[in-house]
């Protein structure tokens, strides 16, 4: 009898203290997440559960980035924009609080395709229309409008690209059925400013033959200097850009921080005053 009863209390525990199991096959959409939530603000990064009930805690601005696919030069990966503009779109978002960042857009304009313009003349550029542009991020626009985002900015990293956005904003401002706005952030490709800060920094670049900015380069070099082939390009003796050395390597970096700065301020102030 004794014994019956130890199995039995014994058999009771071992459920007891078993952790917790979570119906995954049927998850209702009010179902409480089983994890902390991440740090993350990128999307992409986060389960369904993070983005609901980021959303719910207040995150309902989202910036969504646009970059490209393109040729830049011997030494520069084509992702380039997308990096930069994934970066400043990260710091913007944490600075300003409440907002999260959706995957950056990689798919833009880039040149004809037949016959080849512009930056599709080279090999790994990928380019859409305008149109297919367009209607890209009008989908995306809608996606987030529906999934709880009162404000959806769009920026880019890319100059032929603005026109598009801006297009893209006064067509599916407040059309959507939360009524969510929709903002386009001129004050993103700001390089106007970037190039005014190298020049009072006693920086003067000149052309280079190829598809290379030190604007550009300098945000790689803080972001992660590989993207430049900063090593491989010092090897084989280009060391400069742009008439520009490129020895110093921490002082390339120290500039490109400043110059992420400098953007994260611009953009921050732009959707801050709601320009």
């Amino acid at each position: 009898m004794v014994l019956a009863l130890v199995i039995a209390l014994a058999a009771v525990l071992v459920v007891y203290l078993q952790p917790r199991q979570v119906n995954l096959g049927s998850m209702a959409m009010n179902e409480p997440n089983p994890i902390p939530l991440s740090e993350t603000l990128a999307i992409q990064k986060m389960t369904w559960m993070e983005v609901r009930d980021r959303v719910a805690l207040g995150y309902t601005r989202v910036i969504v980035p646009t970059g490209g696919i393109e040729q830049n030069g011997p030494f520069v990966a084509l992702n380039k924009h997308d990096v930069i503009a994934a970066e400043v779109s990260e710091r913007s978002a944490r600075s300003l609080g409440n907002t999260l960042v959706a995957p950056v857009v990689s798919f833009v304009f880039e040149g004809e395709h037949s016959p080849p313009t512009g930056h599709m003349r080279y090999p790994g550029t990928l380019s859409v229309s305008s149109d297919t542009f367009q209607r890209l991020m009008g989908d995306i626009v809608s996606s987030l409008a529906m999934h709880g985002f009162k404000e959806i900015v769009l920026v880019g990293d890319s100059f032929d690209t603005q026109g598009d956005l801006e297009r893209v904003a006064k067509k599916y401002d407040g059309k959507s059925k939360s009524g969510a706005v929709v903002r386009y952030i001129s004050g993103f490709y700001n390089y106007d400013d970037v190039r005014a800060f190298l020049k009072s920094k006693g920086i003067i670049e000149v052309r280079e033959p190829f598809h290379e900015e030190l604007a550009f380069t300098l945000q790689l070099m803080a972001i992660d200097p590989s993207i430049v082939r900063y090593d491989q390009r010092m090897s084989i003796g280009a060391t400069t850009l742009g008439g520009v050395p490129l020895a110093d390597k921490d002082r390339l970096i120290s500039l490109g921080q400043e110059i992420l700065s400098l953007r994260v301020s611009r953009v921050v102030e732009a959707i801050r005053s709601g320009e």
